[in-house]
């Protein structure tokens, strides 16, 4: 009888294993590597034909009029003259190819997705990578820049980021809490600061979303597999 228990126990951990690897990512393109002209390029709020923009599958750029002064940058260059917008420094990292930036202080555009299959009142984890560095051909201390993020009517802050003079500050992890009021809703990204120092752009990476609970569903059978177990364990303990 132990020996059928340990299996049940094995059947559960396979099931468990096979929903998650199966689950549907709720963001898309979450790393940036899917563009609709190319990468390195600035975006456009809109697919349009210009060699010098593209768009972010699954994303919009839009500060009302345009793309914003945001980019999407190839990591390998990005302190070369090669790059739409170089870095004076930048540590490269096998995680991080493809990168969303802005300029907090120059048009930033919102980057934002409408996220679908949420379940309302249900709370989820948003997580994310990110950045700062100076660009090139410019000089100052940049101070106290963030990412404003949203998911539908909330709104909550990374961590301040400050650099020192043409610096980098490397690249930060952040997770967030979010619990959705309807079955869609939109994310977005906003590089804020108010530092008087040359263009600090903010970088962003890896952006994932998952439910911070196990659904119904996924509940409904962890408790239809102990029920099972605690049954078989009855049954033995009875014959003996």
């Amino acid at each position: 009888m132990r020996t059928k228990r340990i299996l049940l126990s094995c059947s559960v951990a396979v099931t468990f294993g096979a929903s998650f690897a199966n689950a549907v990512p709720l963001i898309a393109n979450g790393t940036f590597e899917l563009s609709t002209n190319g990468t390195n390029r600035q975006l456009s709020s809109s697919p349009i034909e210009a060699d010098n923009r593209s768009t972010l599958s699954g994303w919009t750029s839009s500060n009302g009029n345009d793309g914003g002064y945001n980019f999407v940058l190839d990591t390998s260059i990005i302190t070369t003259s090669a790059s739409a917008i170089g870095l004076k420094a930048y540590t490269a990292t096998a995680d991080h190819g493809q990168v969303f930036a802005s300029d907090a202080l120059y048009y930033p555009g919102v980057l934002s997705q409408t996220v679908n299959g949420l379940t309302p009142g249900a709370s989820y984890l948003l997580s994310f990578d990110y950045a700062m560095g100076q660009q090139a051909g410019f000089n100052g201390k940049n101070l106290d820049n963030y990412w404003q993020v949203g998911f539908g009517n909330a709104s909550l802050k990374s961590g301040k980021l400050s650099l020192e003079d043409g610096g980098f500050t490397g690249w930060q992890s952040a997770t967030m809490q979010f619990t959705s009021t309807s079955a869609s809703q939109v994310l977005s990204f906003l590089a804020v600061g108010s530092s008087p120092g040359a263009p600090p752009f903010m970088l962003l990476d890896n952006v994932a979303m998952e439910s911070a609970v196990p659904e119904p569903s996924t509940l409904s059978l962890l408790g239809g597999a102990v029920l099972a177990g605690l049954l078989a364990r009855r049954r033995s303990r009875s014959k003996a």
